[in-house]
């Protein structure tokens, strides 16, 4: 089989398996464009922040800069600070593709990692083919930037109370992906019930207060994570 074949239907492959990943996204993007709303963005600024930032935690980080009024350091900072799990990521699929792979297809491999995509992605046994995901990110990326903009042209034309309603999708995704992760590991559980406790804290004491959302979002992700490292290293799996 010729080289095109083999990586149409790798292609085919990868759009198959990001359908279900496409109406997950749409589903959250949507709450998400609802809060860019609330933030005052429009949909168009909306779906440009979606289809250039595959992130729903980095993205909601910025948004909630946009909506505290930080500046733009403000929101390059928390946006990276929030999105380093990528870069590991990134590490990772480097090992699964071919040596040989070129810088093209390098660069072109970072733009669609995501939780979830490189889920599935890592998941292929052997050798990863880089139009696998291609082929998930051709399905996956539009399902999410057309939820943001529906989201934020909805955001715009909804009553009150039905916005607001819709808006609490998005904690509810939070919660999906904290609840198991706490439930295995009690180390997991005290960082997620201590960051709750200090963004409490954040936003009730005087002194604490007064510092910008962005800000706060930056040195609890730093601190907390800095002192879960320290305090609890993950050991390495010795190999076999």
């Amino acid at each position: 089989m010729d080289e095109k074949r083999v990586n149409r239907s790798w292609f085919f492959r990868g759009m198959k398996d990001g359908i279900p990943i496409a109406l997950g996204y749409f589903a959250v993007a949507f709450a998400l464009g609802i809060a860019a709303k609330k933030a005052g963005l429009s949909a168009v600024q909306a779906g440009v922040m979606s289809i250039t930032m595959l992130a729903s935690a980095g993205q909601y980080g910025a948004i909630t800069v946009i909506a505290g009024g930080g500046g733009y350091l403000q929101m390059a900072v928390t946006t990276l600070i929030v999105n380093l799990r990528y870069l590991l990521m990134s590490c990772a699929l480097s090992q699964k593709v071919d040596p040989g792979l070129g810088m093209r297809h390098r660069l072109l491999l970072s733009y669609p990692v995501t939780d979830e995509i490189f889920g599935i992605a890592m998941a292929v046994e052997g050798r990863l083919n880089p139009f696998y995901n291609y082929g998930a990110a051709a399905v996956a990326s539009p399902g999410w930037t057309l939820g943001a903009f529906l989201g934020a042209a909805a955001g715009a034309i909804l009553p009150r109370r039905v916005e607001n309603a819709l808006s609490v999708a998005l904690y509810g995704m939070f919660l999906a992906i904290i609840i198991p992760a706490a439930k295995k590991n009690k180390v997991v559980a005290l960082i997620v019930s201590l960051s709750m406790l200090c963004s409490f804290l954040f936003s009730r004491l005087p002194v604490l207060g007064q510092i910008s959302s962005g800000m706060q979002i930056i040195l609890l992700t730093v601190l907390i994570a800095g002192a879960a490292a320290f305090f609890f290293p993950v050991k390495e799996e010795e190999n076999a």
